[in-house]
């Protein structure tokens, strides 16, 4: 049986678990409750949360507090299962932190504090622009967010981007064969659902 690896918190389960239920021949292993094997797993699932710890940053921050809600354990995890993953060619799907915690472990850096994109929930609000690249289109999407993408990372690139600020809403890593990262939130509406059968069809031909 296919198995994803990942890290969801308390309050987010509820949004995955009527997206995990669409696909019962696959294994989420969540490591916030239990230890998990990276070796045995199949993909890695990086979900929204906190801000980074400082020290896996790989920028100087002149105001360390407006880093806030941090989880060192969860950053120890994550930034050892993208090294792993990659390694090894698996598929990741990162959202929200997500996908910061892909830019920063490949070298990029972020923008630490983003008034006023933190406000959102499930309406699809912000419209975006699209490179001619891009697999997976929406038109607005549901992003919520306290960070986001300044320098990118070798390798990764832009897939939409926000047409109010240009803050970065999609990006893959180039020469991998599925590593997608989105700064919006796809659990939580319907809409993304083809972006989450993207993602767990790359699972099943990898398990």
């Amino acid at each position: 049986m296919p198995t994803i690896a990942t890290w969801i918190r308390q309050c987010d389960e509820h949004w995955f678990t009527h997206i995990f239920s669409r696909y019962p021949d696959i294994t989420v292993h969540n490591a916030r409750s239990h230890p998990v094997d990276l070796d045995r797993m199949d993909a890695l699932l990086l979900t929204g949360g906190g801000d980074i710890s400082a020290d896996f940053l790989r920028q100087p921050v002149a105001q360390p507090s407006l880093i806030v809600d941090t989880d060192l354990a969860r950053d120890e995890w994550e930034f050892r299962a993208v090294a792993g993953m990659l390694a090894v060619g698996k598929p990741i799907l990162a959202i929200c932190r997500g996908l910061q915690v892909l830019n920063v472990a490949l070298g990029g850096t972020l923008h630490i504090d983003i008034p006023d994109h933190d406000n959102l929930e499930t309406a699809n609000v912000q419209p975006l622009r699209h490179s001619a690249q891009a697999v997976h289109r929406f038109a607005k999407v549901n992003s919520s967010h306290h960070q986001a993408l300044e320098r990118l990372a070798g390798g990764i690139e832009v897939e939409a981007w926000s047409a109010s600020d240009e803050i970065v809403e999609q990006a893959r890593l180039r020469s991998y064969d599925f590593a997608i990262g989105v700064q919006y939130h796809p659990e939580r509406h319907p809409l993304y659902l083809p972006l989450f059968a993207d993602f767990f069809d790359r699972v099943r031909s990898a398990g």
